[in-house]
């Protein structure tokens, strides 16, 4: 209930933030005489429709956390042979977002589990987000089947658990580029790669590093599901969360996911089409010692597009209108990211500058 006030009162729910989500251990350690999902009396001892009313009333959606399986991961309940009633708890509750874990179930009926239990959420009338665990689950023995993952679920997650470390995002990030001809393709209005929440705020990320993560999640299309305590955040990892042009290349309309482009001397490009013709890139310093390293955007992908000319708009690390270049150098912390958008110059608007410079060649 304060993470609901403060996100009514403190701007995210302005920024876009939307939802307020519980994760394992809600329950209590038995069904009800019905079979039902209860909560534990001593954390809810209001119960959960009340909850959820009382974050509606703040403007903001109530998530929860169920598993397709005989426990949840904590061991506590699983929905395993309660699809449809769980399903219809949670919308007598009006939840707004089902996290479904993948513990305790026989691998082989995974792809049954998910299935049915979306058929169940979508029968009860109740517009739920569904979010799935279960491609991460099925990677250690088969490739995943990742037509019936996209048209079952809202997003789905790959791979192991983050943690509030640099090592584990890194590892998210080498898993993601590793796969990324496989998973991207699917990612679009609906159903979206999730590589786990942002743990921004929290103490195991330096400034540079919790940058990093913002601007990759953004370029990946990823969920922004914050894992972080808002009633003693900072004032910059606040800013950094709330920032409207990284949220903006996020939730951009075109809805594709970008991906890595290139390695390029210790540096790491990441490049996502946007609307309008435009293309956000993120260049990541993948050093961890030294200092600031200067990268030529000439150097990215991208960067062709541009024939030979781009409107340069720089997101990170700090904001700035750069204009009408042929080329520009970003410079990058070690472990930090440069976030920039670029868009081509017509060419009327390449002839006007051809003009312009021609102007000033002459005038001076």
């Amino acid at each position: 209930m304060q993470m609901a006030d403060i996100m009514a009162a403190e701007g995210w729910k302005e920024a876009g933030y939307q939802y307020v989500c519980i994760d394992d251990c809600w329950m209590g350690p038995k069904r009800d005489a019905k079979q039902r999902l209860q909560a534990d009396p001593d954390r809810f001892p209001s119960g959960i429709k009340k909850l959820a009313d009382y974050v509606h009333s703040k403007g903001l959606k109530l998530g929860i956390y169920a598993d397709v399986g005989r426990s949840t991961c904590a061991g506590y309940p699983g929905s395993l042979g309660h699809y449809d009633t769980d399903a219809q708890t949670f919308a007598e509750w009006e939840v707004d977002l089902l996290k479904f874990d993948g513990c305790y179930m026989d691998v082989s009926l995974l792809e049954q589990g998910y299935v049915n239990m979306s058929r169940a959420l979508n029968k009860t009338g109740r517009p739920i987000l569904y979010s799935c665990e279960w491609p991460w689950y099925e990677w250690p023995s088969q490739k995943p089947n990742y037509n019936a993952i996209a048209e079952t679920c809202n997003h789905w997650r790959n791979f192991a658990d983050i943690y509030d470390s640099w090592s584990s995002i890194k590892s998210i990030l080498d898993w993601t580029a590793s796969h990324q001809d496989i998973i991207v393709p699917y990612a679009g209005p609906g159903g979206w790669n999730d590589p786990d929440m942002l743990v921004i705020g929290n103490f195991g990320l330096s400034p540079d590093q919790q940058e990093s993560q913002m601007a990759l999640w953004a370029i990946m299309a990823a969920p922004l599901l914050m894992s972080n305590d808002l009633r003693s955040i900072c004032r910059r990892s606040k800013e950094l969360l709330q920032n409207r042009h990284i949220i903006a290349i996020n939730q951009d309309e075109l809805g594709k996911q970008g991906y890595r482009t290139a390695k390029v001397e210790h540096f790491e490009v990441w490049e996502r089409p946007l609307s309008n013709g435009r293309l956000a890139i993120a260049i990541l310093n993948t050093l961890e010692i030294g200092g600031p390293r200067k990268f030529s955007l000439e150097k990215a992908p991208g960067w062709k597009m541009c024939g030979p000319l781009c409107n340069i708009t720089q997101i990170l690390p700090q904001y700035e209108e750069v204009g009408i270049q042929i080329g520009h150098w970003v410079s990058v912390n070690p472990s930090g990211t440069a976030l920039l958008v670029i868009k081509p110059i017509s060419s009327h608007g390449k002839r006007y500058l051809t003009i312009l410079q021609s102007e000033k060649r002459t005038y001076l």
